[in-house]
């Protein structure tokens, strides 16, 4: 009997951990005249991603990262901002707080 053998490659293409789930950040600052979100899958990059004003003030984005835990935060008008609606809070290599997502 003959078995056929898939390469490793062809078998793990589709897997969760090779593709980037859309995953939707949410940030309440009514007054402020910028927000981005800034985190370890941009480098920390303030002009990445910046968020969308929506019509009732809070700002939006979504972001397509892979499979893992992000450490990430918010800049309001420059200044860094924890996301309450995280799911934990972690400490960045400057052992600073940020928020941190896990994506499955």
């Amino acid at each position: 009997m003959h078995r056929m053998r898939s390469s490793p490659s062809s078998s793990n293409r589709y897997s969760a951990r090779n593709m980037a789930n859309p995953i939707n950040f949410f940030c309440l600052a009514h007054e402020a005249q910028s927000v981005s979100v800034v985190g370890d899958f941009n480098d920390w990059r303030s002009h990445t991603h910046p968020m969308q004003r929506q019509a009732d003030g809070s700002w939006h984005l979504q972001v397509p990262l892979y499979h893992g835990h992000h450490h990430y935060h918010f800049l309001v008008d420059g200044k860094p901002a924890l996301d309450p609606r995280a799911m934990g809070i972690a400490r960045n290599e400057k052992n600073e707080r940020v928020s941190l997502i896990a994506v499955s």
